[in-house]
């Protein structure tokens, strides 16, 4: 399964799941404003996904020029057409170029940006301070994409200006957005992560790096034992900070993965039962097959073309 936490976790890292065909990249740096970023994506078959939002707070107390807010979301359920009349299109439903998308958003706000509204303010909140950057602590937050976000994203998409028009349509619809995002911060306490260790950089990059060595030895599987020497943090740290940051064990991650690159395999691919539980590491056809209906509810074979 494609989830929406990898895809946000993807977004600033522009490794996106090479499943996902991009279809159209739209990048823009708005004069005085913000610097944006929107890919789409051919929804891949067995999708299963939902519309989540994602603000990262990245504060260092000794490099202030690299503090920094962003804003990322992932919306389905739009359509993307390379013909430019797509709504005038009369074609049948064999010809129409229109795909089903994944529709990928970054927004990145640089602390210069912020401190307009900041400025000659008294921090009353929580909300406050990390727009001025006094929040001591970096964090990420998901939140749920309601309907007033969902509008403005949309009309992101859509708008026909051009120019410096559209300059100002976006710098409008980009405020109304952050607008919003911010709303989401609560005020009780939530100081960063629960895990301190993952306040430092080096913590996070070593929880990202075993995310990365398990989807590449997604067909030799490895003990946790043996990546948490690779990323050179404890066993107990590497459990607990990959929790915190993808909100699954490793084991059920690294379980996930192999199930949906099973289904690629047999269904995209039309390999054999045999030879996909050869390519994923398990000793048996038998120990693959339990596996996969137990992730799917579907037997193996059931996929196959």
């Amino acid at each position: 399964m494609i989830q929406t936490l990898d895809i946000l976790q993807a977004a600033h890292r522009d490794t996106i799941d090479s499943r996902m065909d991009l279809l159209e990249v739209k990048e823009q740096q708005v004069p005085g404003s913000v610097h944006y970023m929107i890919r789409r994506y051919n929804a891949p078959q067995f999708l299963h996904t939902e519309d989540k939002g994602m603000l990262v707070y990245h504060y260092s107390k000794s490099q202030p020029d690299e503090n920094f807010f962003e804003l990322r979301f992932c919306i389905t359920g739009n359509k993307y057409c390379s013909e430019k009349n797509c709504m005038a299109c009369v074609a049948s439903a064999e010809q129409c170029k229109s795909h089903n998308t994944i529709d990928v958003f970054s927004f990145h706000f640089s602390s210069g940006f912020l401190y307009q509204f900041v400025h000659n303010v008294k921090l009353a909140n929580r909300k406050d301070e990390v727009l001025a950057f006094s929040h001591p602590y970096s964090f990420n937050k998901i939140f749920p994409v309601c309907s007033r976000k969902r509008m403005v994203l949309d009309a992101l998409l859509s708008n026909g200006f051009s120019g410096a028009l559209e300059n100002i349509y976006t710098n409008a619809k980009v405020h109304e957005l952050l607008l919003y995002s911010v709303e989401c911060l609560v005020e009780e306490k939530e100081e960063g992560f629960a895990c301190k260790f993952l306040e430092n950089e080096s913590g996070r990059d070593s929880i990202y790096k075993a995310r990365e060595i398990l989807l590449e030895r997604i067909g030799n599987p490895i003990t946790i034992k043996e990546l948490s020497r690779k990323v050179a943090i404890n066993e107990c740290y590497l459990k607990q900070g990959f929790k915190e940051i993808f909100g699954t064990t490793i084991f059920d991650f690294y379980q996930q993965q192999r199930m949906e690159h099973a289904k690629y395999l047999l269904y995209e691919k039309s390999l054999s039962v045999t030879d996909v539980s050869d390519l994923l590491g398990y000793s048996s056809i038998s120990h693959f097959s339990a596996a996969f209906k137990k992730h799917t509810g579907l037997k193996p074979c059931e996929l196959l073309k």
